[in-house]
């Protein structure tokens, strides 16, 4: 009998790792406390595939997204959008790169780069705007994401339980996952793959708490004029916001580094909270507005933006990358009891980082 794997986290990565890991050779059970697959934060995020040049400040992450990207592109061609055309603009004053340092950057990693046309360069604010660049970086369709690792699942003999909340871990013998219904499954190995839940099912099972940084965000989506339906925008880096498209509503995306968190706190000893509780239980209300209004003084067009509606979701972060462009994965062995992991990713394309790491020491051989 194949050695048995329980995953927790329905979203892209638990999906992802579930299908690696049944490709492998074990049999996986796949536990998602909602009522359907890759709901949360899988599906409410700018749906960037990144090729880089996101991160001029975090040259390892910057590297590996572009390393990754062909890759993604190539294994989930079904759900990407490569219609438009992707720019990124340098602010004249308050970025944290010039434009000169931008371009180097890119050079540096190998990312393609060329100066916008003056088609596209018209649409900016001169006095606000150094530069701008054309780029090479893609959007994905989460929709069509989800029904395609829904299918690849279900093809491959994963079982999935949604709607089914694991409650805590605890050892017994193998790794035992206690659900919330009361209902106890044991897994040869156990992984935490839950995201902002990650402290949340470690506080509810006595184990420490990894140092994180949650905010409530929002993603605003809106019907664009009819000169930036073809464009994805990116102002940084400093101002820093961006309006592409969202494959997976018809809709452009439009978020900003000030507007965009409402609420933000780090796990500490002394002041956890359950990220998903918190988000369920504030009152908010858009910062559309003002997005919009600050977004406008770089780009007139979006003016004549149609705000839609609002998705608010948690971000999560690893504390230490709180203040750079970081972000790496998190994956843990043996944390606290043998076989149980945790894996985080910040980015949807990392998951070859963590399926490269967790080969390292993921074997038939392995469990016991």
């Amino acid at each position: 009998m194949h050695d048995n794997a329980i995953i927790i986290g329905g979203g892209f990565y638990g999906c992802a790792l579930a299908v690696f890991l049944s490709q492998h050779g074990h049999q996986v059970t796949l536990l998602e406390a909602g009522g359907d697959l890759m709901q949360r934060a899988s599906y409410v995020n700018q749906a960037r595939i990144h090729n880089g040049y996101h991160y001029p400040r975090s040259f390892v992450t910057a590297w590996r997204s572009l390393v990754n990207f062909p890759r993604f592109v190539l294994d989930f061609r079904e759900c990407v959008d490569n219609s438009f055309e992707k720019v990124y603009a340098i602010a004249r004053r308050g970025s944290k790169v010039n434009a000169y340092q931008f371009r180097q950057f890119c050079q540096n990693i190998g990312a393609p780069i060329r100066q916008a046309p003056v088609s596209i360069r018209r649409l900016f604010t001169p006095d606000l705007i150094e530069e701008v660049f054309i780029v090479r970086e893609f959007a994905f369709n989460a929709a069509i994401l989800r029904e395609l690792m829904r299918d690849k699942l279900a093809r491959i003999g994963v079982t999935v339980r949604l709607n089914t909340a694991a409650h805590h871990v605890e050892q017994a013998g193998r790794v035992r996952v206690v659900l919330s219904s009361g209902e106890a499954l044991e897994g040869d190995a156990v992984f935490n793959c839950t995201y902002a839940q990650i402290n949340t099912l470690l506080q509810r099972s006595g184990l420490p708490l990894i140092p994180m940084k949650h905010e409530i965000t929002e993603l605003v989506l809106i019907e664009p004029p009819p000169e930036l339906r073809e464009l994805g925008i990116t102002v940084m880096d400093g101002a820093f916001f961006s309006t592409m498209p969202f494959p997976a509503e018809g809709l452009h995306s439009l978020s900003h580094v000030r507007y965009t968190p409402h609420d933000s706190w780090a796990d500490t000893l002394d002041g956890y909270r359950d990220p998903y509780e918190t988000l369920a239980h504030q009152p908010i209300q858009s910062n559309a507005p003002y997005m919009i209004h600050d977004a406008q003084r770089y780009l007139p067009a979006l003016s004549h933006a149609r705000y839609v509606r609002s998705l608010y979701e948690v971000k999560t972060v690893l504390l230490k990358n709180e203040t750079d462009d970081g972000r790496p994965i998190l994956c843990r062995e043996d944390y606290g009891l043998k076989h149980f992991y945790l894996v985080m990713g910040g980015k949807i394309d990392n998951i070859y980082d963590v399926l490269t790491y967790l080969r390292q020491f993921i074997s038939a051989a392995e469990f016991p």
